[in-house]
């Protein structure tokens, strides 16, 4: 093997080892950590994080792959290895605009606005956060100085996490897409029954929830030898490796069809990752997902397209029924099918129903770009996130936790990553669109509980692909086109207006 190559696939495998390293220390904060221990884990973060830093941007390991990508180099490497180098120079002249200094800065500071994050929830005070994501946009307003990304700030943002996507873009489709969106809303929220409808009410007690999430994830195909499902504020998935993929969802919310449909969605990112290409791309930068997008396309793919189907509940509601301390025994299953896909204006964005929950993630979206360029400032935001709420969704936050503090991303620093949830839900329903366009049994399977054709049509269009392509490349390669909002809307127009007879 070539000299250099082999070097830079050993830098590969020790830069992928940190990776777990820094996986496991973000997993055990959010899970298991003891609330004191964050100031030491903020330490311990910043410096994992500097040491891969300075390793990515070493001049020997910059210099090894400056001189593989050269044409009349590249072009005698084995193909996948063409693919490595190429990808792989990229992505180091990116990250070489980035101080190590600045990655430390970064690490230490978002660890700390977790914690402070977890305090202001628990006392209902956004002023305990405030002051701390006043610190991350600096951050990132020093971040996006290191960069000429064209067009409007956020757009360097936006990149790190959908690769070429720009603001440009997400507006024509978001527009298009929220003023749908409520027009569909107002639709459903006037018909009579809509008026008549109630929430399901049954019981389940965490250790069935727990349960009954364990058969889910078992029968969706996650292997117990390679996965675990814990509990955390939020829910998430982080891979450690290859071989170790965590999920987690939570079993204290009032309504026991969070931990149900969160588990749902976090299998589906975690078959992903376990998916990824292995052997020759293993702890390599191809063994990894093109952008969030597409990684957030297969966890709504799972959660939405498939488990709130009718053909899905034929197969888990009596399992279900055996789970709720009989609750559900006099409710048929047309009553639950209607009650998990019930339409409800909300407050929190992951428990939205599947028809408004892009409008959460709008609202952010632009809320974003306004504190990126400086339209707002981090005090106002909370009254601004009120305004918003009420004229996207009709309804208005009465505190600060069900408000400008339900989730964790900003306090790690991930500005212009909630657009992604959009496009994965878009990118979600082009793909079952083709699922279904290819294979005429997909009801059928999901009625009888077998997933594994369905897992195995995405890991031949998806998931073993990982970052030979972008997103973009991806989806028109799998689905003909573009990220492009009619099918998703067509989706939802065709499902929830039979609903509810509007």
């Amino acid at each position: 093997m070539n000299v250099s190559l082999e070097f830079v696939l050993k830098e590969q495998k020790e830069l992928s080892t940190y990776g777990g390293i820094g996986a496991l220390l973000g997993w055990d904060q959010m899970t298991y950590m003891p609330k004191q221990g964050a100031q030491e884990r903020a330490e311990q973060t910043a410096l994992i994080s500097k040491l891969a830093h300075e390793k990515v941007i070493a001049d020997p390991f910059y210099n090894a792959v400056t001189k593989l990508a050269k044409k009349s180099v590249v072009s005698t490497l084995e193909e996948p290895y063409q693919h490595v180098v190429t990808r792989l120079k990229k992505d180091l002249e990116k990250a070489r605009k980035v101080p190590s200094s600045y990655v430390e800065k970064s690490a230490r500071i978002t660890t700390m606005a977790y914690q402070a994050w977890e305090q202001a929830r628990e006392h209902n005070q956004y002023a305990h956060f405030g002051p701390h994501l006043s610190k991350i946009l600096e951050l990132e307003q020093e971040y996006i100085s290191f960069f000429d990304i064209p067009g409007p700030p956020y757009n360097t943002l936006l990149d790190d996490y959908e690769e070429g996507m720009t603001v440009e873009v997400l507006q024509k489709e978001f527009i298009t897409l929220k003023k749908e969106l409520k027009a569909l809303v107002e639709q459903i929220t006037s018909s009579r029954t809509y008026e008549q409808q109630k929430p399901l009410q049954f019981t389940m007690d965490k250790l069935q929830q727990q349960h009954f999430c364990q058969i889910l994830i078992e029968t969706m195909g996650l292997p117990k030898n390679r996965t675990r499902l814990d509990v955390s504020t939020h829910p998430f998935t982080t891979s450690m490796g290859n071989d170790d993929v965590r999920i987690t969802t939570n079993f204290d919310r009032p309504n026991p069809l969070f931990s149900v449909f969160s588990t749902i969605h976090e299998a589906g990112h975690a078959l992903y990752e376990l998916g990824l290409p292995k052997d020759v791309y293993k702890d390599t930068v191809i063994g990894d997902s093109p952008s969030l997008g597409i990684h957030e396309s297969q966890s709504r793919f799972w959660e939405n397209m498939i488990a709130r189907r009718h053909t899905f509940w034929q197969y888990f509601y009596p399992l279900m029924q055996q789970h709720t301390n009989h609750s559900l025994q006099a409710k048929s299953l047309e009553t639950w099918y209607q009650g998990i896909n019930q339409v409800q204006p909300s407050l929190i964005r992951v428990e939205a129903d599947e028809l408004t929950y892009c409008l959460h993630v709008i609202l952010r979206f632009e809320l974003e770009q306004q504190m990126i360029n400086q339209e707002i400032t981090v005090n106002e935001l909370p009254e601004k996130w009120n305004e918003y709420m009420d004229e996207y969704l009709g309804v208005t936050p009465k505190d600060d936790v069900t408000g400008v503090l339900q989730d964790m991303h900003w306090s790690g620093g991930s500005i212009g990553y909630f657009p992604t949830y959009a496009i994965g839900s878009i990118y979600a329903s082009q793909l079952y669109h083709q699922l279904t366009k290819k294979r005429d049994d997909v009801e059928t399977l999901i009625q009888q509980g077998q997933f594994q054709p369905i897992v195995d049509w995405l890991h031949t269009h998806i998931h073993q692909y990982g970052r030979l392509y972008t997103a973009d490349a991806l989806i028109k390669k799998t689905c003909g086109e573009g990220l492009n909002a009619q099918h998703f809307l067509h989706y939802l127009k065709e499902k929830y207006l039979p609903l509810y007879e509007a």
